[in-house]
């Protein structure tokens, strides 16, 4: 970028301020550096900077404060932040307190160049957003790895909006925490947040669970029932697993997101209410949309922001912190001294492919918590699933421990006043087998119902009831 702008570094570090000055001078920016926020602001009294570019974590008036005091007197100047120290409440702060973009160290230099252009040319576009630092009970998501950086990111860039967010990702990777985190950093933080799993519940109650009912509506409906839509007004509802619900809900779902009103079962008069929606599911959506399973208007009208949660797979420079945590936590539930890995236990750990995610993890500790005889963990102690040798997780899906992991969890999910399952199931595996192998072959059927098994006739009466 081709630029007379002036850039103020701060950062207490001399080699990055060193490193920084000649990648930005060599960008075309004039650059001026400081050591600490309090010369920052001594200069600030006979000059003014296009961007700045400042550490979090300085001794004395640290970034935050520097953030803080530059939204109360210069709103309007875009600051990038950077730290080493990339939680979520640091982030979550950092944008709460007005900062354009957040960098986690160590980073690129063409990332910092490229989020300082870009805070440049959105100076007069860019929003402040309101500083809430309330606490409470609600866990934390904790990672350092790239991709939770960007999750750690969308949340502070969401935590001054109601707009409604889709989670997608693998089973076990935190979706209700991250909904949690939406919530308790949003302007809804002081409402109730209320969550519902439809794989859950049987689909002929599910109606009934988000509504509500009059008493009498149906059989068994004793006594007026309040429903999760107006338990959750004013605040969140989280919607997990949002693929199992039934296109008949999904009907009456869209009409609340539309018009904030909806009618309990049996009533005659429309409950107005205010509910930020968020949604989560492990399945695709868009096949449910093109198998006509899940509407398309709904899906749009819940994919305004769409957040992917990583599997554990693809961050395991965190499962060293994670596992610390949960051992930590198991200990404090259990009322005992909290265990501790040895490297070699920890490597182990970090080998292992985790189809079931972070909840896996986190449950491995708590059976080590009990089952451990030391406070050492040693690789003997480990679970012995952990021990048998895998082959590395793929993403695709012909992955077969991924594969069956997910079916496992698919089936447990599955109401228990279900009918045909397996049926449903078999059906579903072979539409998309049936489409693969037609892609596969570009519509070839003989070399199609090949690859399959299948005789040509079967190939013929599959698609005329699969893919009807």
């Amino acid at each position: 970028m081709t630029t007379s702008a002036q850039l103020w570094i701060i950062d207490d570090d001399d080699s990055i301020r060193w490193v920084l000055e000649k990648a930005f001078a060599d960008s075309r920016y004039h650059v001026r550096s400081f050591e600490h926020g309090e010369d920052f602001f001594a200069a600030l009294k006979g000059d003014k900077p296009s961007v700045v570019l400042t550490d979090i974590r300085m001794p004395g008036k640290d970034g935050l404060a520097v953030l803080e005091k530059l939204q109360q007197e210069q709103p309007q100047l875009p600051v990038v932040v950077m730290t080493a120290h990339s939680d979520l409440e640091t982030t979550v702060k950092a944008f709460q307190g007005g900062a354009f973009e957040y960098l986690a160290k160590p980073f690129d230099i063409d990332e910092a160049i490229t989020a300082v252009d870009r805070a440049l040319q959105h100076a007069k576009q860019s929003d402040s957003l309101p500083a809430e630092t309330e606490e409470n009970s609600v866990p934390e998501l904790i990672g350092e790895a790239a991709p939770m950086q960007d999750v750690f990111r969308a949340i502070g860039r969401l935590s001054g909006s109601s707009v409604s967010v889709l989670l997608t990702g693998e089973t076990g990777t935190g979706k209700e925490v991250v909904a949690r985190a939406l919530h308790k950093h949003s302007p809804r933080s002081d409402k109730p947040f209320i969550a519902l799993n439809m794989a859950a519940i049987p689909a002929d109650l599910i109606e009934s669970e988000l509504f509500g009912h009059e008493r009498g509506a149906f059989t068994g409906a004793d006594r007026k029932r309040i429903g999760r839509f107006q338990q959750a007004d004013g605040g969140t509802l989280f919607l997990d697993e949002i693929g199992d619900m039934p296109l008949s809900v999904q009907t009456r779902l869209l009409r609340v997101l539309a018009e904030g009103q909806f009618y309990p079962v049996g009533a005659h008069q429309p409950i107005k209410v205010d509910v930020r929606v968020i949604a989560a599911t492990h399945r695709e959506l868009e096949v449910l949309v093109n198998q006509d399973k899940f509407r398309d208007d709904l899906y749009h009208r819940l994919n305004v922001i769409r957040l992917r949660l990583p599997p554990l797979r693809e961050r395991t420079e965190d499962i060293a912190t994670l596992a610390k945590h949960f051992l930590k936590k198991s200990a404090e539930e259990l009322k005992v001294t909290p265990k501790t890995l040895l490297n070699e236990s920890l490597s182990q750990l970090k080998e292992y492919t985790w189809p079931g995610n972070v909840r896996q993890l986190e449950n491995t500790c708590r059976w080590l918590t009990v089952m451990a005889p030391g406070q050492q963990i040693s690789v003997s102690e480990l679970p012995e699933d952990i021990l048998l040798p895998t082959e590395p997780v793929s993403t695709k899906v012909g992955d077969e421990t991924n594969w069956l992991y997910w079916l496992q969890t698919e089936l447990e999910q599955q109401p228990l006043m279900s009918q045909d399952v397996l049926q449903r199931y078999q059906q579903q595996l072979e539409q998309i087998a049936l489409q693969t192998a037609l892609k596969r072959f570009s519509g070839h059927k003989q070399k199609a119902a090949a690859w399959l098994g299948w005789g040509r006739n079967t190939l013929t009466r599959k698609l005329k009831t699969l893919l009807k």
